[in-house]
């Protein structure tokens, strides 16, 4: 059977009771397509020797967590008299591929007198690996482009980032800075090419105002050379050759011994300096060791972020990814801001965990308390203690630096990992993040790293 994501696909199931009682079967869909499966009705019930059937739909979503090819499932089957009678039928759905591309410079705009640096965020959003080449281009052919990589491979769900210096073939010497329109391709086998627009701006070598003041200096310079030569003073001597005679008779007059300059006596020394050698410097305040971290759990050993396709868009939901060497990149990057100092649980003080490069906080929906379960996301942030923006950190003993990281609006719940850690289910990538009841033996704990110690 064959499904397109965005699609759904629909397969009978029969089922026969060979006992020789009433028995009713629940149906439970289980493997890695069991969030998209349906079962209609969910149980159904049999009397001795009769067949019943149930509807399986399965509707993959049109995202790259939809794996392209054969995907496994499969179908609990779980009669109520006899538990221990559990069968599970599987089967295979192939899920057909789908590819598609985004592309963004950041910044938009570059600015420089001899290079531009921007750089092109690739995202793979579609369901196979993304073989792609990116070239530039331009009208008039003004700029030169080096871009490294200029070949990438992306796998689905993930994002490659392009550096590229932009160099002007011309050097604007003085005048007005110039705008130059340019466009990155991102080209793929089969495809047309998808273009990202950009600009350039190259402003002159020097300024405008500066010929404007040698020009000005240069003027006031031949104004004064034309009022010196047609204004020249007459400069005489007023000295007498009498005042000379006289100083040649009068003899030179006896010098008067002197005594001796006594040395300076210990009283007598130069006062100490009391600026103390530059001992008053002050010293740099200490780094603050809530800003600019990665939230790293000690269970599973990946950090916490927007799906890394999220475009720092508000609503992204936060799960857990590798911990990327670039955590900036891929919205890996929080700084915990003090709200309201000490107002939390034993004097506490909470915090909202704001992500460095959307600007978004970690949020709950709608306000009050959230049930167990519930998975954060990135909204605006309030500063507020009527919503469940506001946590508070518990720091575990004996565990080499791991947080509780509490809501303050949810009854105390920690910031939880969902699966369980002792059946290995919440090691997956894009693991969503959810609220749980704190407990020092599964997946609550957290490190706050530095990026450069990540």
């Amino acid at each position: 059977m064959t499904v397109d994501p965005g699609g759904s696909a629909r397969v009978r199931l029969r089922v026969r009771n060979t006992g020789d009682v009433v028995d009713e079967y629940r149906f439970v869909p289980v493997g890695d397509l069991s969030p998209w499966t349906t079962v209609e009705p969910e149980a159904i019930r049999l009397y001795p020797g009769t067949t019943g059937t149930v509807e399986l739909t399965f509707a993959p979503p049109r995202s790259p967590d939809a794996t392209a090819g054969p995907n496994p499932y499969g179908v609990q089957i779980i009669p109520t008299e006899h538990p221990e009678a559990t069968t599970v039928p599987e089967g295979n759905v192939t899920i057909t591929p789908f590819t598609e591309v985004r592309a963004e410079l950041v910044p938009p705009t570059v600015k420089g007198r001899f290079r531009g640096r921007p750089r092109l965020a690739v995202d793979n959003i579609g369901n196979v690996k993304l073989t792609a080449s990116v070239g530039g281009s331009d009208n008039g052919d003004e700029l030169s482009y080096d871009l490294h990589p200029a070949n990438v491979q992306i796998e689905p769900g993930r994002a490659a980032f392009i550096q590229g210096t932009l160099k002007p073939r011309q050097i604007i010497w003085l005048g007005a800075k110039q705008t130059r329109p340019y466009s990155l391709a991102v080209k793929r086998s089969g495809a047309e090419p998808l273009p990202v627009q950009g600009t350039y701006v190259q402003p002159g070598l020097l300024p405008r105002w500066l010929g404007v003041f040698f020009s000005m200096l240069l003027a006031l310079a031949i104004a004064f050379a034309v009022m010196w030569f047609a204004y020249k003073p007459a400069v005489g001597s007023l000295a007498t050759p009498g005042a000379n005679e006289a100083a040649a008779t009068l003899a030179p007059p006896t010098p008067t011994p002197t005594a001796p300059t006594a040395a300076p006596t210990q009283s007598q020394a130069p006062p100490k300096s009391e600026g103390g050698g530059g001992g008053g410097a002050k010293k740099p305040p200490p780094e603050d060791k809530l800003s600019h971290v990665m939230l790293r759990n000690g269970t599973t050993q990946k950090c916490a972020g927007p799906p890394p396709v999220a475009n720092d868009s508000a609503g992204s939901p936060v799960s857990q990814y590798p911990c990327e060497a670039s955590p900036a990149e891929v919205n890996q990057v929080w700084s915990l801001d003090t709200v309201a100092k000490g107002k939390g649980p034993d004097g506490a003080d909470l915090v909202q965990i704001r992500n460095d490069t959307s600007g978004y906080c970690m949020d709950l929906p709608d306000k009050g308390a959230a049930p167990r379960g519930t998975q954060p996301h990135e909204s605006a942030c309030t500063q507020t203690l009527d919503d469940n923006q506001l946590w508070w950190l518990v720091k575990r003993p004996n565990t080499g630096g791991l947080y509780w990281i509490r809501n303050y609006a949810s009854n105390g719940m920690c910031l939880d990992v969902s699966g369980y850690a002792a059946t290995g289910g919440d090691k997956k990538d894009g693991a969503s993040l959810t609220l749980f009841t704190c407990s020092d033996t599964d997946d609550q704990g957290w490190f706050l790293v530095k990026p450069d110690q990540n």
